[in-house]
């Protein structure tokens, strides 16, 4: 399977999946759907999946005219997103699978940024390979989503699921928000010395304007402080001791920051 990351709106990622094998393709989190219908021309690739994380309208901004296009397509979300994703038609649980070529995606229930949020994940075909990780609003680059509608427990249970996947997975995350997120990180971990070389490094890639996503979730497990509520350091550095209140207190400061 090979993936391609399609920029779109402001700083929205949107993500297209390949099977040239079978000559069919998979998008995840359309935000519109002119940059997909002309990569798959570029391709040549009949479009055969929609594969939401959750309702946000620059997450399925593209569905309908997609389904136009291609009307045998299969649209999948959570069911907790039932009637709030358009064309939805597989309404998927944590732990179900979902196939895709010759490969199958773990359905992943990671509620926080909203009530029915869900990621993919696909494990590698080879032990030296990578799994791929499409983890929507839910975990970013450095940084993690809002909560719009979930709890920090909710967050850190789901952020905790991520979290125990491989470390070499890749991290598909939809929003180029890096920079912003490690500036923040370094606010509250100075001494990390893992995060001031990931900082200069996305400030210089950013400064050529290149993509900062996909991540490695090793290294956001090293720098990324949303996924670091039990760092004793970051605990002191936020004045707390119990770690769904560091994840909270963390929250609260990044959105001020």
């Amino acid at each position: 399977m090979q993936v391609y990351r399609l920029p779109a709106l402001s700083d929205n990622y949107i993500f297209v999946l390949h099977a040239p094998a079978q000559g069919i393709a998979a998008v995840v989190d359309p935000a519109e759907a002119q940059p997909v219908l002309k990569f798959l021309a570029q391709l040549g690739a009949e479009l055969v999946a929609i594969f939401n994380t959750h309702h946000h309208g620059d997450h399925v901004g593209g569905n309908a005219e997609l389904l136009r296009k291609f009307p045998t397509l299969t649209v999948y979300g959570g069911e907790g997103d039932r009637g709030r994703i358009p064309g939805q038609q597989k309404f998927l649980q944590g732990g179900d699978r979902v196939p895709f070529g010759d490969q199958e995606a773990e359905v992943l229930f990671v509620p926080g940024h909203t009530r029915a949020h869900i990621a993919y994940y696909f494990p590698p075909t080879n032990p030296e390979d990578a799994g791929e990780l499409f983890c929507g609003d839910t975990l970013f680059a450095g940084g993690c989503g809002r909560l719009f509608e979930g709890t920090p427990t909710q967050m850190v249970q789901s952020l905790s699921k991520l979290r125990a996947l491989p470390d070499n997975t890749r991290v598909w995350c939809a929003h180029e928000y890096t920079l912003k997120n490690l500036q923040f990180a370094l606010s509250v971990e100075s001494a990390n010395l893992d995060l001031q070389t990931r900082l200069a490094e996305v400030e210089a890639m950013r400064q050529r304007s290149e993509a900062t996503v996909p991540s490695n979730l090793g290294l956001e497990k090293r720098t990324n402080p949303f996924l670091r509520w039990d760092v004793p350091r970051i605990q002191q550095a936020v004045k707390m001791a119990e770690q769904v209140e560091t994840f909270a207190r963390l929250r609260q400061l990044k959105e001020q920051f």
